[in-house]
């Protein structure tokens, strides 16, 4: 028996409340940011997996599982997998047209999403945000965001290893008008900057809020604007790595650059 994972309480907190979107757009979050398993035919070669495949009512569904354990109580602990991002699964299953099915007989998140959903949720991923200029005139501290979005940009910048020092939220007031919340990023990663504006705009998606109620920005740690940020905003601290270890070959489908490919 697995305990219990975040991909269980999403699916319960879907579950308990069918008519509300928020719990629904937060499970399909959880999917794209976990490792799922995914049940293979056979050994991977080398960038090349060929998904257990099984039919139902004429739909063709992969099989993925958020544990090891899982997978190992559903096929046996011999049985070939894939680990992969939920993020890159959709995006293999819906060039493919194939659903998912997740957890299947060994847990209480068991779900079959259809490939549509999954055809949805890469096309959701893929929205990648609208880069703008403009000069802030005054910050101010958030008002009136609801709980799931700070939890949603906690929960996605807890991931985000490195990548920046730090974030704020903020009321934000631009020169020659409009209004609205700024997350200013400071002394993010030159090459990260567009890891971290696309973090942002899925925990915007994820958590049912309008896209345009949240601008990204970012500001070197010597600006005085990050001052600004810090002393005005609700800050979210980004973990700092430790000292790199010897790289392994990646596995496939740990690089987002570089997807396995479906036999």
């Amino acid at each position: 028996m697995t305990e219990h994972t975040p991909i269980d309480a999403a699916h319960a907190a879907m579950t308990a409340a069918p008519d509300d979107d928020t719990p629904r757009l937060r499970f399909y979050e959880r999917l794209a940011a976990s490792e799922l398993f995914v049940l293979l035919e056979g050994d991977a070669e080398g960038d090349k997996i060929t998904p257990q495949l099984f039919d139902a009512e004429g739909t063709q569904y992969v099989l993925a599982f958020d544990r090891e354990e899982r997978l190992a109580g559903f096929a046996g602990p011999a049985a070939p997998y894939a680990a992969l991002s939920g993020r890159v699964t959709a995006g293999l299953l819906a060039a493919n047209n194939l659903g998912l099915g997740l957890n299947l007989e060994v847990a209480p998140s068991a779900i079959l999403l259809p490939p549509d959903a999954m055809a949805w949720l890469d096309t959701t991923l893929g929205n990648a945000p609208q880069d703008v200029e403009a000069r802030v005139e005054s910050l101010t501290a958030p008002r009136g965001l609801p709980d799931s979005l700070i939890e949603a940009i906690d929960e996605k910048l807890a991931t985000a290893t490195g990548l920046a020092r730090y974030a704020c939220l903020v009321g934000v007031t631009y020169a020659g008008g409009g209004s609205g919340h700024m997350l200013g990023f400071v002394g993010a990663l030159p090459h990260a900057e567009s890891a971290l504006a696309q973090a942002a705009s899925e925990a915007l998606t994820f958590s049912g809020i309008e896209a345009g109620a949240m601008d990204v920005a970012f500001f070197r740690a010597d600006d005085p604007m990050a001052e600004r940020l810090a002393r005005t905003g609700l800050r979210f601290d980004l973990p700092q790595p430790e000292d790199l270890s010897e790289r392994t070959r990646p596995a496939p489908g740990s690089d987002p650059a570089k997807p396995p490919i479906l036999k």
